[in-house]
């Protein structure tokens, strides 16, 4: 779906008119929706793209050079309904919270400015006014942005999510059904010495092939008379696992080949198996550790359960909230191509298209 609203080369420059044939110019500001009254127009819709432009590239966009126009404008049309659910939404919590009195006190206005120079290493009010204008903001932008951020949070926290529980019974059917999230599969540590084989242009070399064999059997041969394993590897392993003294792992068992699961399952801690035949030579593997599968009990659990679902019920009553809040809204569009986007926007959060308002 293509927008004829979007931001595309000239089309940032704010219209200019000429007033009684005077060579005066006067900047001519579009509405494109009113919203209980509050306008959003067209520099509030670019400011946004602007902003979400250079979030998505991690670097400043110049759209009024023109370049790369056809790639700008398809990802133009590809956020521009989303941002237009999030500017409106904005715009109905905010209001919903200076209905409730919210608002960003002098003092506490204060407190975020001394905070924000501390943490950006602004040392006088000229880094600081520097630093504002580097953004393109003014001092009374800054605390309109903080206080409209400040009053969504509050009427978040008070609305929604202080109005949310979990029930003992969500909770136990939550944990039931998704066992695996607390489930610990069973895992081992190994330690290897590798007696390699040399590869052979007309396929094995049984000669070769049974001396590494011999080698490998005299490896184990004194690991199992009591020399330490962890040197043996250090010195004589043909792997580069030597340089951490042959060990290998935590591994899950379930990774492990079937063949090789059922020999380690059948070691105990300590046992030193006789060489695997690989691919890449003679393997000796010794049991360093094993874990068996574990699952957390659900008292353990209730934490990690509450915080999914709880934040996932928190999440579906703000939409609900938001949908509420639009319902209840009058909203007056001025422009129809700016109605449209909107309308899709809504429809792809309904769909799942793009993620719902985060808390």
């Amino acid at each position: 779906m293509k927008y004829t609203f979007i931001v595309r080369g000239a089309a940032l420059l704010i219209g200019l008119s000429i007033a009684g044939g005077a060579a005066r110019a006067e900047v001519i500001e579009q509405i494109l929706v009113k919203v209980n009254g509050e306008i959003f127009t067209k520099t509030d819709l670019e400011n946004r793209q602007i902003a979400r432009l250079r979030e998505m590239q991690g670097q400043k966009v110049d759209l009024k050079s023109g370049a790369n126009d056809a790639e700008l404008r398809k990802m133009l049309d590809q956020i521009t309904p989303a941002l237009l659910v999030e500017a409106l939404d904005e715009m109905l919590v905010v209001q919903r919270g200076k209905e409730l009195g919210y608002s960003l006190p002098d003092a506490r206005f204060t407190t975020i400015l001394e905070s924000i120079k501390t943490q950006n290493k602004l040392e006088n009010e000229e880094a600081f006014q520097a630093a504002l204008k580097q953004e393109g903001l003014t001092l009374a932008d800054l605390r309109k942005n903080l206080e409209r951020n400040m009053i969504w949070q509050q009427v978040q926290q008070n609305e929604v999510v202080n109005k949310v529980a979990m029930t003992e019974e969500e909770a136990r059917a939550y944990y039931d059904s998704h066992l695996q999230e607390f489930t610990t599969p069973a895992a081992v540590t190994l330690r290897e010495i590798l007696v390699a084989t040399p590869a052979a242009p007309g396929g094995v070399n049984v000669a070769a092939d049974e001396t590494a064999k011999a080698r490998a059997d005299a490896i184990r041969t004194r690991a199992l008379a009591g020399e330490s394993f962890e040197k043996l590897a250090a010195d004589l392993s043909e792997s580069a696992s030597r340089a951490n003294a042959g060990l290998i792992g935590p591994i899950n068992l379930d990774d492990l080949s079937a063949d090789l699961r059922k020999m380690i399952v059948a070691m105990k801690v300590g046992d030193v198996a006789e060489p695997l035949r690989t691919t890449r030579g003679y393997q000796i593997l010794k049991l360093e550790s094993s874990n068996p599968t574990k699952t957390m009990p659900f008292d353990q659990a209730r934490e990690q359960i509450a915080n999914s679902v709880v934040n996932d019920k928190r999440q579906r009553e703000f939409v609900k909230y938001l949908e509420k809040l639009r319902s209840q809204a009058i909203i007056e569009w001025k422009n129809t191509d700016v109605q449209k986007a909107y309308d899709e926007g809504v429809r792809q959060q309904a769909a799942g298209v793009v993620a719902p308002p985060s808390l």
